[in-house]
């Protein structure tokens, strides 16, 4: 069987904030169709590193690598324009829009014509205009957010509004979504839509790299998942094999809840 190319992958990916190595040499590698987990105790660097990799942050050292092109870089909307696309933990919504319009704005990385051509009312700009509204209809209904696509984002519920910000990110058409911390806040029902959504996303051709602090989640729905530990990475595998990895046991036993 031919051996695939890692989608994503970091060698000797570094952070250093003043005295503090907050990312030390992680190397990663994400291979296309998977759901990949980085988990740790608070402080252990895992939104250090979803900043890096997404290009809100420049690394101090080392390099990142995406769908084998040199992205490290690249600021965060030429590395979405590339088709590595994140959410936030906040919610980060335009509340007084509806969900449909929510979603529509995060096609303009698909968009082609500019801010003045669409002013233009050309046959073309037209066809897009079509197109981009066909494209958020569907993203829409992907995330299962159909019924209230006209509602106001501020009215919401909580898992309505993580779903429409992953939403977002889809209508972008990413390669490789990274999804930072997608349950927070979550009632057991939500987490499970959430799980089956997230499923759903890796069945649609899309890869997912996620953050989160609910190990049922990461468990049951990660292929592998890599552990940091002040900035380390001190395991990576299977959930089988990180369950029972004494480094695991020892970094969680002693972190603080």
């Amino acid at each position: 069987m031919e051996k695939k190319n890692p989608l994503l992958n970091t060698k000797d990916l570094s952070k250093v904030f003043g005295g503090l190595v907050a990312v030390n040499t992680l190397d990663l590698s994400i291979f296309p169709g998977e759901i990949f987990g980085l988990i740790g105790p608070n402080g252990a660097g895992k939104t250090t590193v979803f900043n890096l990799i997404s290009g809100v942050l420049k690394p101090t050292d080392g390099v990142i690598f995406f769908n084998q092109t040199d992205i490290t870089n690249l600021g965060l909307n030429r590395v979405a324009e590339k088709g590595l696309v994140r959410t936030f933990q906040a919610n980060i919504l335009f509340r007084e829009f509806t969900v449909i319009d929510n979603v529509l704005l995060g096609c303009h990385l698909q968009a082609t014509t500019g801010m003045f051509m669409d002013l233009l009312n050309i046959q073309s700009v037209r066809n897009r205009r079509k197109n981009l509204s066909e494209i958020a209809d569907s993203v829409v209904e992907f995330v299962g957010l159909k019924e209230l696509r006209h509602e106001l984002a501020k009215n919401l519920a909580h898992g309505y509004q993580r779903m429409l910000g992953i939403g977002i990110g889809l209508a972008a058409n990413p390669k490789l979504i990274m999804l930072d911390e997608p349950v927070c806040g979550m009632n057991t029902e939500e987490k499970t839509e959430m799980m089956n959504l997230i499923e759903k996303i890796r069945e649609s051709g899309v890869t997912v790299l996620l953050v989160e602090h609910d190990m049922r989640v990461v468990m049951g729905i990660c292929d592998r998942i890599a552990v940091l530990n002040f900035g380390i990475k001190i395991a990576e595998g299977s959930p089988a094999i990180i369950q029972k990895d004494e480094r695991v046991i020892e970094a969680y036993l002693g972190a603080e809840e």
